[in-house]
């Protein structure tokens, strides 16, 4: 089994989707990128053009242990209204798979109505745009099987926890070395 899919779409944001999967790569996770699109190819919020390596639609959901959807914008609202990552993510919920989101993708979690209020968070005020009411200031939530995360700089934090949950605390650690990063601090909501 795989350990983590990133979906893309048109439009996402480029830290958050790659921070994810270069770290989780350099943890020793499997990870697989896939296109929403129809097309290998998507374009980011900011023109560049990253190749998936598969297309959504030829994957299985139960190859896979953890799903991640990116922010940016439109990308999230691009995700938000394919109807085949709906059904990715309703699956990933029915079955308690580790879904993260980030930025304004926790808005797909919104209108799947799988955020809970008071245990969630999202790039500050894009809650205005939600009907979940009570994000939370913090970095990440890690709310059950759903976790959350603010915005590009801090895709980190969350793929360093993301290591720690698919590969271990020891993965985890020995990335965090590797990559010069400070110790982790109390900044996660759990």
């Amino acid at each position: 089994m795989k350990d983590l899919l990133v979906i893309l779409a048109k439009g996402f944001e480029e830290i958050e989707a790659l921070t994810v999967v270069d770290y989780l790569r350099r943890a020793g996770a499997e990870v697989r990128i896939a296109s929403a699109e129809g097309d290998l190819h998507v374009e980011s919020s900011h023109g560049v053009v990253i190749r998936a390596d598969a297309e959504l639609r030829q994957l299985d959901p139960n190859e896979f242990r953890a799903l991640y959807l990116p922010g940016g914008m439109p990308g999230a609202a691009n995700l938000a209204g394919n109807a085949k990552v709906r059904a990715w993510v309703t699956q990933f919920n029915h079955e308690k798979k580790l879904i993260a989101a980030i930025c304004a993708a926790p808005m797909v979690l919104d209108a799947l109505g799988i955020l809970r209020e008071n245990h969630y968070t999202c790039y500050p005020g894009f809650e205005e745009r939600l009907k979940t009411k009570g994000r939370l200031d913090k970095i990440l939530v890690q709310d059950g099987h759903i976790w959350t995360a603010m915005g590009p700089a801090l895709a980190q934090y969350l793929a360093l926890e993301l290591a720690a949950e698919l590969k271990g605390m020891g993965a985890r650690e020995k990335l965090r070395a590797e990559l010069l990063y400070p110790e982790l601090t109390e900044v996660i909501c759990r």
